[in-house]
C-alpha cells in the first residue's frame, strides 16, 4: 500500500508540472492567415485565379495563337468576330488590317497588299522615302459583325470612312455614312437590319439586311456613339462619350430617352441578358491615372452571400477527393466586413473608377462591379460577365447572381485586353501594346502557381507547419515550397533558395532557415482537364524565441506639490513576445554600490514613492522588467534601465547668519532711521528660489532679492 500511494503521488505531481508548463510558456506560435482576396492578391499568380471570396483555383488554359508576322506592326486588336465555321476575324489599328485565323493558319484579308498608301497617293520613287510596307495608313477597324447571311461586316474608320462586306472572298463597300470619320459600333436586330454608331457627329444609321436603304435613326448631341445593341423590343440602346449617357431609342419614330446618366464619361460596351437586363460598361480615361491592382473597390463583398437557386461550387469535390482543414486556434483572424454595394446614384461613383451597371427592364439601376481601370470589352459566357480592361491587361469574371468576381487572366506583356469573342466553349481575347490573340479553353490549365507576399514575423523566427483549407480531387495535387530571409526583398541574394517542392497532404513543415521573412509557393496540378484543387485558406505559423523585455524609458520626478516628498516613478517597457511583464523597482544614493528594493512583483506602469523615509541627496532608480509570469524558470528573461540622477531634498533651507544695521544710529526707527536686515540662507541641494519677510504680521509678506539680484545658488 505504501508503494502504491507513493506512485500515485508522483504521477499526480508530474501531471501538474505538465499543465503549468503548457500555460506558462511564452514561446507561443503566431499564425498568419491568408483567407481573403485582399490577403491573396498581394501575392503573384501564374496559371491560377483568385476570386473575391479568397479562393485559389487553376485558371483556364491559355494559349497564344501564332499569327506569324501579321501582328508585328499592329498596335491594337479592336474587334473579334467568329463565323459559324469557327473562323476568327480580327479588326485592328493603326492601318486597318483585317486578319482571318482558321484551321491553325492566319491570313490577311485586308488590305490585300502588305500595306497600302492612302487613297489618291502614289508610292514615292525617292530611295530614302519609306517603303510601301512602312507607310502609316491611319485606318482603323473598330467594329465588325456578321450579317443575316453570315457574311463579315467590317467598319473602316479614317479619312475614307465606310462599311465593307466580305462576299466571295472580296470586300465591297456597301455604305459610306455622311459627315462620319468613325464607325465605332455595328449591331443587328432580329430582322437583320444593320445599325451603325458613328462619330464625330454622334449619329446612328440603319441599313436593311442587304446593306441598302440607309436611314438616319438618331442625331445625338454627343460626339461619338461608342456602343450599340438592339433589344427584343426592337428599341436601340446606345452609349456615347463625353457625357456618359445611355440612350433608349425608338427607331420607328426617332424618339429617345436617357436610361442612365453615369458619372463616367464613356459607355464602351452594352450587353443584354436573357432577362432583358442591360449591362453597361462605363469608363473614364482618368481611371488610368488612379489604377490599382484589384483593390478593395472590386474585392469588397457584402457579408454573407446572395440567396440564389444556383448550385454551390462543387469544383474539386468528387469521390476519392481529399479535404484538408486548418486546425482551429484562438488566433483565428476575422475577416473585415465589407459594406454592402450601394445602388448607383448620379455622382456617387468616383470618376477615377470604371463601373458595370445593371439596368433592369423597369429602368432601375444597380452597380454590380467597379475597378480603377479602363473598361474596353464586355461579353457574357455561361451566365458570367467577362470584362477586358487596361492598363494591366486583365480579364475579370463577374457573376451578378452570386456576386463572385475574379481575375481570370492577366497578360504580363500587353497593356490592355481590348476585344473578346465566344467561340463555342472557348474564349478569344485580343490585346494591345503589343497585339496578341489569346485562346482560353474551357478546361483548366494542367498546372499553376500562387506565390505569396512576404510573411513578416517581426523578428528572426522559426517557421512551423503550413496548413491549407482545401478540396483536392483524386486527379489533382497541391505542392508547397518556401524560402526565407532577413530583408524585405525576396530577390535579394541573401534570401535562401526555394526548398524542394513537397506534396501537401497534411500540415507540412516549412523547412526554410530561421529568419524574419518567409515566402511560400503553392503549385496546383491536375491530370483531369475539368478538375482543379480549391484552396480557401492558408495558415503560416511561426515562433519567435523568447526575447528579453526592453525598458524604453525610466523617469523619476516630484509629484503633487501638496504632498511633500512624493515622487512619481514612471517607466515604459515592451516585449516582442507579448509576454505579461512584472517590475522590480530599486534605488540607491549616488556613489553607493548596493541597490535597495522599493517594490517587487509590481504590475503597474507607475509607482509613487514617499521619499521622506530616506536622507536628502542625489539618487537614481533602477527598474527591472521580467517575463517570468509567461515563461518557465529556465526560459524567463529580464531587462533593466536606470533613471537619470535626481535630487531628493525634504529639508527646508536654514538661516545660517543674520545682521541688522541702521543707517543713522542716533535716530530711532520711528524717527526715520532705516534698518537693513541681512540674512545668509543655505540649502544643501536645492537652489534658493524665493525669500519673503514680514514685520509684525503673518499676512503682509514682502519679497526680497539676493545681493546680485538673481536666485541661482544654494546659498
Amino acid at each position: 500500500m505504501k508503494n502504491s500511494c507513493t506512485t500515485k503521488i508522483i504521477i499526480t505531481a508530474g501531471l501538474a508540472v505538465f499543465v503549468v508548463a503548457g500555460l506558462c510558456s511564452a514561446v507561443t506560435s503566431k499564425i498568419t492567415r491568408h483567407s481573403s482576396a485582399a490577403d491573396l492578391l498581394k501575392g503573384e499568380t501564374a496559371g491560377t485565379v483568385i476570386d473575391s471570396e479568397g479562393t485559389i483555383k487553376l485558371a483556364r488554359e491559355a494559349t497564344e495563337i501564332d499569327c506569324g508576322r501579321l501582328l508585328k506592326d499592329i498596335w491594337i486588336i479592336n474587334a473579334i468576330v467568329a463565323d459559324s465555321a469557327g473562323s476568327i476575324y480580327l479588326g485592328t489599328s493603326p492601318n486597318g488590317d483585317i486578319i482571318k485565323y482558321a484551321e491553325g493558319k492566319a491570313t490577311r484579308l485586308y488590305p490585300l497588299k502588305s500595306k497600302q498608301a492612302p487613297a489618291g497617293e502614289t508610292e514615292s520613287t525617292d530611295p530614302n522615302a519609306p517603303k510601301a510596307d512602312e507607310v502609316f495608313v491611319n485606318e482603323h477597324i473598330f467594329a465588325m459583325a456578321l450579317d443575316s447571311a453570315g457574311r463579315l461586316l467590317a467598319a473602316v474608320s479614317g479619312k475614307n470612312c465606310r462599311l465593307m462586306r466580305l462576299d466571295a472572298g472580296e470586300f465591297e463597300t456597301i455604305y459610306s455614312p455622311p459627315d462620319a470619320t468613325y464607325i465605332l459600333a455595328v449591331s443587328l436586330d432580329d430582322l437583320g437590319n444593320i445599325y451603325l454608331g458613328t462619330g464625330p457627329e454622334g449619329k446612328i444609321y440603319r441599313l436593311d439586311p442587304a446593306g441598302e436603304n440607309p436611314q438616319l435613326v438618331y442625331d445625338s448631341r454627343d460626339k461619338n456613339i461608342l456602343s450599340l445593341i438592339i433589344g427584343k423590343d426592337d428599341f436601340v440602346y446606345a452609349g456615347c462619350d463625353r457625357r456618359g449617357l445611355v440612350y433608349k431609342i425608338n427607331p420607328a419614330t426617332g424618339a429617345a430617352t436617357v436610361l442612365y446618366d453615369s458619372a463616367q464619361t464613356e459607355i464602351t460596351s452594352l450587353l443584354l441578358d436573357e432577362r432583358d437586363a442591360l449591362y453597361v460598361s462605363a469608363t473614364s480615361a482618368e481611371a488610368v491615372k488612379n489604377q490599382l491592382k484589384f483593390t478593395s473597390i472590386s474585392v469588397a463583398t457584402p457579408p454573407g452571400r446572395p440567396d440564389t437557386e444556383t448550385k454551390p461550387d462543387e469544383t474539386g469535390k468528387e469521390t476519392g477527393s481529399t479535404t484538408l482543414n486548418i486546425a482551429n486556434t484562438s488566433e483565428e483572424k476575422v475577416k473585415q466586413d465589407a459594406s454592402a454595394v450601394p445602388a448607383a446614384k448620379r455622382g456617387t461613383p468616383p470618376k477615377e473608377a470604371s463601373h458595370i451597371y445593371k439596368i433592369d427592364p423597369r429602368g432601375f439601376v444597380t452597380d454590380v462591379f467597379s475597378e480603377k481601370a479602363v473598361f474596353f470589352a464586355l461579353i457574357q459566357q455561361d451566365a458570367q460577365l467577362l470584362l477586358g480592361t487596361g492598363n494591366e491587361a486583365q480579364l475579370f469574371t463577374i457573376d451578378p447572381e452570386t456576386e463572385q468576381k475574379a481575375i481570370a487572366y492577366k497578360d504580363k506583356e500587353a497593356s490592355q485586353v481590348t476585344a473578346l469573342a465566344n467561340v463555342g466553349d472557348e474564349l478569344y481575347l485580343g490585346t494591345s501594346n503589343p497585339a496578341k490573340l489569346i485562346r482560353l479553353s474551357k478546361s483548366f490549365a494542367p498546372s499553376g502557381t500562387f506565390t505569396s507576399d512576404l510573411v513578416d514575423a517581426g523578428q528572426p523566427s522559426m517557421w512551423g507547419k503550413l496548413q491549407i483549407d482545401a478540396d483536392i480531387p483524386a486527379a489533382c495535387r497541391v505542392l508547397m515550397s518556401a524560402r526565407s530571409g532577413n530583408v524585405e526583398d525576396p530577390n535579394d541574394p541573401t534570401f535562401s533558395p526555394w526548398t524542394q517542392a513537397v506534396e501537401v497532404t497534411e500540415a507540412t513543415q516549412l523547412t526554410c532557415p530561421l529568419s524574419r521573412f518567409c515566402q511560400y509557393k503553392l503549385t496546383l496540378e491536375t491530370a483531369e482537364a475539368g478538375q482543379t484543387p480549391v484552396i480557401r485558406k492558408i495558415a503560416v505559423p511561426h515562433v519567435v524565441p523568447n526575447l528579453a523585455p526592453r525598458l524604453l524609458s525610466v523617469t523619476a520626478a516630484r509629484g503633487d506639490k501638496n504632498k511633500p516628498g512624493q515622487f512619481h516613478i514612471k517607466y515604459k517597457a515592451e516585449d516582442d513576445n507579448n509576454d505579461t511583464l512584472i517590475y522590480k523597482i530599486e534605488f540607491r544614493k549616488l556613489g553607493r554600490a548596493e541597490w535597495i528594493k522599493l517594490e517587487d512583483d509590481f504590475d503597474k506602469p507607475r509607482f509613487e514613492w514617499d521619499t521622506k523615509t530616506v536622507e536628502d541627496g542625489r539618487y537614481e532608480v533602477r527598474v527591472t522588467a521580467s517575463d517570468e509570469r509567461s515563461n518557465t524558470t529556465a526560459t524567463k528573461l529580464s531587462g533593466s534601465r536606470i533613471s537619470d540622477p535626481f535630487v531628493i531634498d525634504n529639508t527646508a533651507p536654514v538661516i545660517t547668519d543674520s545682521k541688522l544695521k541702521t543707517q543713522n544710529p542716533v535716530l530711532s526707527a520711528a524717527e526715520g532711521s532705516k534698518l537693513t536686515l541681512s540674512l545668509e540662507i543655505k540649502d544643501e541641494f536645492t537652489v534658493i528660489g524665493k525669500v519673503s519677510y514680514t514685520v509684525d504680521s503673518n499676512a503682509d509678506w514682502v519679497s526680497a532679492l539676493p545681493d546680485d539680484m538673481v536666485y541661482d545658488t544654494t546659498t
